[in-house]
């Protein structure tokens, strides 16, 4: 589990070298918030708490409020603004500058395979290429290999707008464990079916054959987070969802 600091940080602050994870072998990872200054600098780039994770060897900057700030290798949810002649320009938050989207950024495209796109549409996408000085670029295809590992466009369902760090703990490879969030296993428990797809940004896309499902699903995701819901009160809302709905 993630070790976290009660530390809260501003901006351009300096961040004291002693909490910064080391490892005899594992590179130096850094999460969302933080920017690394040559040669040895590491500084807040949002206001938040400092969260270190020394089995990772990572640590990144929590925060909930704000606009969301593209960092290499997160996984987001874009909507299609308008086609250039080699790329999308992709809609991120309504206070972050576009991104692009390459034509040939998704699996096996081609000049004449690629997805067409149109305004309005959606993307998960991960962002490639992430700085200040640059607007944000996004792939939906891994660089490793060539497969679209879940990404791609995403047809039907809706968009929820959650937290930043709520986004971030549904994200977590132990959600549950190390995130607390428990309402998405409780929901299939329940014996509901659906898809979800989660961005960083702040976006969660529901799909189902069942649109009362989608409501439901999303209903509950935006409870949890706006209520900051502990596990045993997850569990307690989508069983009164559930209850309401049938």
């Amino acid at each position: 589990m993630s070790t976290e600091s009660p530390l809260v940080v501003l901006p351009g602050e300096s961040i004291d070298p002693s909490l910064i994870p080391t490892h005899h072998k594992n590179p130096l990872r850094l999460g969302p918030g933080l920017r690394h200054i040559p040669p040895s600098e590491i500084v807040p780039t949002v206001a938040g708490q400092l969260v270190v994770d020394n089995r990772k060897t990572s640590m990144w900057i929590e925060y909930n409020g704000g606009r969301y700030i593209p960092s290499q290798n997160d996984l987001i949810i874009g909507q299609i603004v308008r086609s250039a002649t080699d790329f999308y320009y992709v809609s991120l938050s309504p206070y972050t500058p576009n991104a692009t989207l390459p034509h040939l950024a998704f699996e096996s495209a081609t000049k004449k395979t690629r997805p067409q796109l149109s305004p309005g549409e959606l993307v998960y996408a991960r962002v490639s290429l992430a700085n200040k000085h640059m607007d944000p670029e996004l792939e939906c295809v891994s660089p490793s290999t060539g497969k679209a590992d879940g990404l791609g466009p995403l047809k039907d369902g809706m968009v929820f707008d959650v937290s930043l760090g709520f986004a971030r703990r549904l994200l977590m490879a132990k959600s549950r464990e190390e995130g607390k969030v428990e309402v998405l296993e409780a929901l299939g428990e329940d014996g509901l079916g659906f898809e979800i797809a989660v961005g960083r940004n702040g976006k969660v896309w529901v799909n189902s054959e069942s649109t009362k499902t989608v409501v439901l699903v999303g209903r509950a995701l935006r409870e949890t987070d706006e209520k900051n819901l502990g596990v045993e009160a997850q569990r307690k809302l989508v069983k009164k969802l559930v209850r309401e709905m049938r």
